[in-house]
Order: structure tokens, then sequence, then C-alpha cells
């Protein structure tokens, strides 16, 4: 599924040789976003993303009710998609556009492809979570309809 500005992907299960690289680039991802905002310094909000990710995939790309998917445009990668199907809600936990392929409609074509296969598979929602300080990420996700449905909130003392 696609629209004119959303170049069309498709998704393909990560093979053994990608997880590793899938690996740290989720871990450095979810390290920049959860870094700031749980106030860590940026090793520990590595660490703690890297332990984080190992805990929630233990059987690697095989690990059950996770999806994990290379994106690819014309056949090739562009980006990745995870989700978990583990409750009746599946739940997005990655979506990484490749940084050489960032700003030409990548994520929008991701996350459209995500919805589809949760629809073919017969979920009638998605969710995520997204930091407070990702506002491009925000923004792709008020265009594609995703609303607030909880908020976290911190004041400085």
């Amino acid at each position: 599924m696609s629209s004119p500005k959303a170049p069309p992907v498709t998704l393909r299960p990560l093979t053994d040789d990608e997880f590793g690289d899938w690996v740290r680039r989720s871990a450095e991802s979810f390290a920049a976003g959860m870094g700031p905002a749980r106030d860590l310094d940026p090793a520990t909000a590595l660490e703690t993303a890297y332990r984080e990710v190992g805990k929630l995939v233990p059987d690697g790309r095989h690990t059950e009710n996770h999806l994990i998917w290379m994106a690819c445009h014309e056949g090739k990668p562009v980006g990745s998609l995870w989700i978990s199907t583990q409750k009746p809600i599946p739940f997005i936990f990655g979506i990484e556009v490749d940084e050489d392929q960032r700003g030409k409609g990548f994520g929008r074509s991701i996350m459209l492809a995500g919805e589809e296969e949760c629809r073919r598979r017969g979920y009638e929602h998605l969710s995520l979570n997204v930091f407070g300080n990702n506002s491009t990420a925000i923004a792709l996700y008020d265009s594609l309809g995703y609303v607030v449905t909880s908020q976290q909130m911190r004041k400085a003392l």
C-alpha cells in the first residue's frame, strides 16, 4: 500500500546475517530517544537499550510473536520494521529508515506496509510509542491518523 508521496516498499523477514546489524541499529535508535527521555547519559542509554532489546527478542529473529522485517524498495533495503503481536493489539517496537534514505517518504511507506500486514493477519488496530522529542515521527504518525491514547509528562525541578 502506498501513496503518491510514498515510494512502494515490500516487507520481508530479516535474515540471520542481517539480524546483528538490525540489533545494533535498533538499540542505537532506541537509546537516542530513550536516553533524553529518561535523563540518561549516552553510554548508559545504549547499554540499557541493548539489554531491553535482548529481553524482547531472546530467540533472535525467531522470537515468537515478533515480526521483524526488512523494508525494501526495488529489491534494495531501505529500512526495517519490528512489530510485536504478543498482545491483542499489535505494537510497533521499531521503525527505522536507513540514514541515506530519509526524507524520501520511506517512513510513510514502511508504516503503511506494516498496517496492511497487520490488517491481513486480522488485526483491527496498531499501537506504538513515540518519544516526545521526536517531532518528525510524531508528524508522520499524526498524518497517518494515529491518536494519543496516553501521555507521560515530566517537569524539571
